[in-house]
């Protein structure tokens, strides 16, 4: 597999794996009617970078590193990485937080931090806590989950 930044080809392979991770509507804050179009504002947007892995030139997952903040606050990022459902159980979101921490790193940020990692998403906190993510905060019923109700939301963080 190989991670590299992605480029405007990548746009409807990006897609098509952002579609199929909101339309569940419990692991990610966007709607899942989220249009096309609003891809470019939460994945490509001017201030973010957007990564892919890819494994015989199929994409199977993306993320995306930016500030956490504006000015005084921007030397914490921020991250949020998506897997095709398809390709799970291969080791990718693994392999795209190894790449971020080290990218994050290189960039110069001096923490990533979780805005928000809806509590029932069990798989992906023990891998953020693998690599030394913490439950810093929580925010109480943060979530609209689409078959549970408001359930609980962390805030999970980690130095670089």
């Amino acid at each position: 597999m190989k991670i590299r930044e992605a480029t405007p080809k990548d746009y409807d392979a990006i897609w098509e794996i952002f579609k199929k991770v909101i339309k569940t509507g419990d692991t990610y804050v966007f709607d899942p009617k989220t249009q096309k179009k609003d891809l470019t504002k939460h994945w490509f947007a001017s201030y973010m970078k957007t990564y892919v892995v890819e494994e015989n030139n199929k994409i199977l997952g993306t993320y995306i590193i930016k500030p956490n903040q504006i000015d005084l606050g921007s030397h914490i990022c921020n991250c949020s990485y998506m897997v095709d459902p398809d390709s799970q159980g291969k080791g990718i979101g693994k392999i795209l937080c190894e790449h971020s921490l080290k990218n994050a790193k290189e960039i110069g940020y001096k923490a990533m931090q979780f805005n928000s990692v809806v509590s029932t998403n069990i798989p992906a906190i023990k891998l953020w806590e693998k690599y030394n993510f913490e439950i810093i905060g929580t925010i109480p019923k943060g979530y609209k989950h689409s078959s549970l109700g408001y359930v609980d939301a962390y805030i999970m963080f980690r130095e670089i």
